[in-house]
């Protein structure tokens, strides 16, 4: 099944990397320098709308159990498919700041924080099944459209998305 992953506000699905004294969290990126979702950050979301659905038996065969660590799922990496200059690629990424405040309404000393952020586009990934769990399809369905943020600072109001499958009409 081939999803789309179409943000509406900044995002981040960090590297783990910092930019030095420049950027506190990086982008994660491909080998073009690209920024892409990695397969068990979408895995990862989807099983946390998966576990509000309550099948126990779609979990632990999709996504795995506690005893069996990998679920019979695959969820490829998320990467942009449009063809983009190299030249511009810059030009996706730009930088967010902030800042704790304290009560008496002066910033917080030491408390500035920078992350790299992506801008709004659209990411394809592929979730494969196996025959174990080639009946759960639709449940997957269910569970991924309910994913409304990915990424850093879900809370705050970067990662706004919306997952479909490719070929679907969303009405």
């Amino acid at each position: 099944m081939k999803i789309a992953i179409e943000f509406f506000t900044y995002w981040h699905c960090g590297s783990g990397s910092s930019g030095g004294s420049r950027v506190d969290a990086l982008v994660a990126r491909d080998n073009k320098g690209f920024p892409y979702i990695a397969g068990k950050t979408i895995k990862g979301h989807i099983r946390e709308m998966a576990e509000s659905l309550d099948d126990s038996d779609f979990i632990n065969i999709c996504f795995g159990s506690s005893e069996e660590r990998e679920g019979k799922c695959y969820f490829s990496n998320a990467i942009i498919e449009e063809k983009i200059d190299k030249e511009l690629s810059s030009y996706l990424f730009t930088t967010i700041s902030s800042t704790k405040i304290e009560e008496n309404g002066i910033a917080k000393t030491g408390s500035l924080r920078e992350i790299e952020v992506v801008v709004p586009l659209k990411l394809y990934a592929t979730i494969e099944f196996d025959d174990d769990s080639k009946k759960y399809e639709s449940k997957m369905i269910k569970a991924f459209r309910q994913v409304k943020r990915m990424g850093l600072n879900r809370t705050r109001g970067l990662g706004r998305c919306e997952i479909t499958v490719v070929g679907e009409s969303n009405g």
